[in-house]
């Protein structure tokens, strides 16, 4: 029930948060926030991350709608305020393909790996 608590293969395989910046600000990461809006106006999110909340990343990242926000091809990685919505969306991004996805955990782990935060 709690697998997303567990660690996984792609957790093990987690790249630096400086190696993901980098691919984010290269365009060859996906960098996914899938807090609320409300997280996101109270605590800022990450630089070049796109914002598509929990309960909504299956509609979102699913390969065969017309507007998913997301491809398969590249590596996503994901973070929400302390990683267990993140591990959920880690899991339904597997489900349709995507891989690698990581699973970074909370926007506060991304800060104090030396990943900048955009506030508004």
């Amino acid at each position: 029930m709690f697998n997303f608590l567990r660690p996984n293969s792609a957790r093990a395989s987690l790249p630096s948060i400086s190696d993901i910046a980098a691919g984010v600000a290269s365009g060859e990461i996906a960098l996914v926030d899938v807090r609320e809006a409300a997280e996101i106006r109270a605590s800022g999110i990450a630089r070049g991350a796109i914002h598509i909340p929990l309960g909504v990343i299956a509609l979102k990242a699913d390969p065969k709608a017309p507007d998913a926000s997301l491809r398969p091809g590249k590596p996503v990685a994901l973070y929400c305020a302390s990683g267990g919505r993140s591990g959920m969306a880690a899991q339904v991004l597997q489900r349709l393909g995507y891989d690698p996805v990581w699973n970074i955990g909370g926007l506060g782990d991304w800060h104090a790996g030396g990943g900048q935060v955009d506030r508004s």
